[in-house]
Parts: structure tokens; sequence; C-alpha cells
């Protein structure tokens, strides 16, 4: 398994000619299939970067939205006119308009609670209250690794549940303003991402583990 990050207003490797912007976007490969976890802000420049790393929309089978803000769909409409036969999870609390938009074109699947997408790959189900997001956990063989978009239900809620479907390794994506660090102890793998707005604090409390992730970062677990 190995997870690229292919949108952030961070870059890690800029070597490549990669572009930034505000939003998340990690591309996830798999021996079933790739699955996009959130698209980032702008599709013409999510589709850039997936090229420049050596992929294109056409890799992706699968696609996974955290939440309906701007900067997490945004590049959405992209991948749907250049993907094929995409499968699209979003939270069941996103607007009937947009999920009429997604089934009119692609096949969506509504998430609510916590399911099983495949062997390996599962979705914490829709959290919080005021704005409802949903988490992937993964199976590695380290452990189960969260990826969070902005992680507004709040970090720790989210390791919780993703605790109950096994022995958590780590975490990477978007932790906002997540300063119970605490929750964070233990773990083998933080990946500092996106709308983290504590990275410093959270790099100095755990620098053995930390990581400040950006686009074009990288990890095979």
């Amino acid at each position: 398994m190995r997870l690229t990050i292919v949108y952030d207003n961070e870059v890690f490797d800029d070597s490549l000619g990669l572009e930034t912007g505000w939003g998340f976007s990690c591309l996830i490969e798999l021996n079933e299939g790739n699955i996009l976890f959130d698209t980032g802000w702008k599709g013409e420049a999510l589709g850039r970067n997936l090229e420049r790393l050596g992929f294109s929309v056409k890799d992706i089978g699968l696609v996974v939205l955290s939440h309906q803000h701007w900067d997490h769909i945004g590049g959405l409409p992209y991948v749907m006119n250049q993907g094929s036969d995409l499968e699209i999870y979003v939270p069941a609390s996103f607007s009937a308009n947009m999920k009429r938009d997604i089934a009119g074109e692609h096949r969506l699947v509504e998430v609510s609670d916590a399911q099983k997408i495949f062997d390996g790959v599962y979705s914490t189900g829709e959290m919080g209250s005021r704005i409802k997001e949903q988490s992937l956990v993964l199976e590695t063989d380290k452990g189960l690794l969260a990826v969070t978009g902005c992680a507004h239900p709040s970090l720790e809620a989210i390791l919780e549940k993703a605790g109950e479907f096994g022995e958590l390794y780590g975490v990477l994506g978007g932790f906002h303003g997540f300063n119970r660090f605490k929750a964070l102890e233990g773990l083998g793998l933080i990946v500092l991402c996106h709308c983290t707005q504590h990275k410093k604090e959270i790099m100095e409390l755990f620098p053995d583990v930390s990581i400040l992730g950006g686009v074009g970062y990288y990890i095979d677990l």
C-alpha cells in the first residue's frame, strides 16, 4: 500500500513542479485498485499534480469525500469528467442536489454508519454534528492508519472510532484546531497536512514520529 499526497497547501517535494492550493487530496494505491480521498479545490491543478507524480484520473476507481467543503470537493467535477464508472462515497448528509448530480454520472454510495468499503478499507461513518465528516481507516502491516480530511468532529473522536477496527498505528491528514495532544501518544506515525493549526507543537512533542506532509509526500505501509 502506498499513500501519496496529491493536493495540499504545502509542498513536500519542490523538485517536481507540483502545485499547491488550499485543500487536500490523497491517493491510496492498493492491490484492489486506487482510491482518491478528497479532491482538493482546483481540479485542473489536481490533474497536473497527478500527472507529474505518474498518475492519471483514469487510474482511479473509487473516490471517498470526507465532507462538503469546497477545499475538499472542488476538484470533483474534474475527476468526474475525466474518470470512468467511478464509485463515489459521500456522507449521507451531503446536499440532495450534489448527490443527484453525482448519481447522474457515476455510482453514488451514501455513508451514514461505520462500514467496510472492501477488505482492509473502512469508513468511520459520518461523524460530528454541525459539520459531518467521514474518515478512512486502512489496514497496514504496522496496524491501522486513519486518514482525515479536516477532523471537524475532533481528531480524538476520529481516532477513538478508528480504534474500534483494531490497533491504531498512525494518522495522516488535516487536524484543524486539534490541541488535545495526549490523544496522539503511542502512535508510530503522525503526518500533518492541510488545515492542521498546531503543527509546530505536535512536531516538538512527537519529533520521532511526526512528518510535515505536503504535495509529493508518499509513504509505503
